[in-house]
């Protein structure tokens, strides 16, 4: 039986991947499980990216209004990029590749396989932040990296930027709907798909570029899917009633207009006449005396 392959877009929830606070999917019991690849103070690391860019920029600024007292700061209160990204990936689901069964143990082991080589093939996402759950239904894997673009002539030299940071990784966005993101998230989709076979699973493509949902949110996600179903069916019993009841009234009104034609005053009618004038057939008068 095939598996699929997903990546997603993660809520970026550092707390609840490292277990800081568990949610309610999450069996404690299994939380000593978790391969925890790195787990760094993301203030930090923007120091170690960035100071030397940030200075170096400053260093150009004459007027202080003009430098940047901290790149942290400047980039969570930005509105054209994020702090960081986070992506997770898993194989399978709770019924093929459940946590505790032998094909979970081996899409885990897919999985960490994955983990371990995503730094070489994304040199422009530095991770700091990389988790394997074995404590919830699937075995998946999260991802939190921040987008680094290098020799950059607008701005720090090294900056936050995801679009620049896939560019120089070798994806070009088209249009809205195939942007940079999607093109790297099928491109990871695909090498994680590589390294699945590897450990002898068949591959179908039903993967999805969802967000990932906790058992809560997935509830709710699921009631209200459902409920519009309901609502969805219950139009459509509707539409079917009403397409039936007008049907029935182009009936009644076409046998009204043939009622109307046969009711017709009799001396309304215009008798037929031959070329001397004379009514062929009866009159209207000798219907009348019938």
């Amino acid at each position: 039986m095939g598996v699929t392959i997903s990546g997603m877009t993660g809520a970026g929830s550092i707390r609840h991947n490292n277990r800081s606070f568990s949610a309610a999917n999450v069996d404690r019991s299994r939380t000593e499980q978790n391969i925890v690849f790195c787990n760094e103070d993301l203030k930090q690391v923007y120091h170690m990216v960035f100071d030397e860019a940030l200075a170096a920029y400053n260093a150009k600024k004459t007027k202080t209004r003009d430098k940047i007292p901290d790149y942290y700061e400047h980039i969570r209160q930005s509105k054209q990029e994020k702090l960081f990204h986070e992506a997770i990936f898993q194989i399978g689901n709770m019924s093929d590749c459940g946590c505790g069964t032998p094909d979970g143990e081996r899409a885990a082991a897919a999985l960490k396989d994955f983990a371990e080589s995503f730094a070489e093939r994304n040199p422009h996402l530095r991770v700091f932040n990389m988790v394997l759950h074995m404590d919830e239904a699937t075995p998946h894997l999260h991802v939190d990296f921040i987008p680094v673009a290098t020799e950059q002539s607008r701005g720090l030299s090294t900056r936050v930027s995801m679009k620049q940071a896939l560019k120089q990784q070798g994806f070009v966005g088209v249009g809205r709907k195939q942007t940079e993101w999607a093109a790297w998230m099928e491109r990871e989709k695909e090498a994680l798909t590589e390294i699945a076979q590897r450990h002898d699973f068949e591959i179908i493509s039903l993967g999805t570029n969802r967000p990932h949902m906790d058992l809560p949110q997935f509830k709710e996600a699921a009631a209200r899917l459902e409920a519009v179903q309901q609502q969805t069916a219950a139009v459509e019993r509707e539409v079917a009633e009403l397409e039936r009841q007008r049907d029935a009234l182009k009936g009644t009104v076409r046998l009204l207009k043939e009622a109307d034609r046969v009711n017709a005053p009799l001396h309304d009618i215009q008798p037929e006449k031959t070329l001397t004038g004379a009514v062929k057939g009866v009159t209207v008068d000798q219907v009348e005396q019938l």
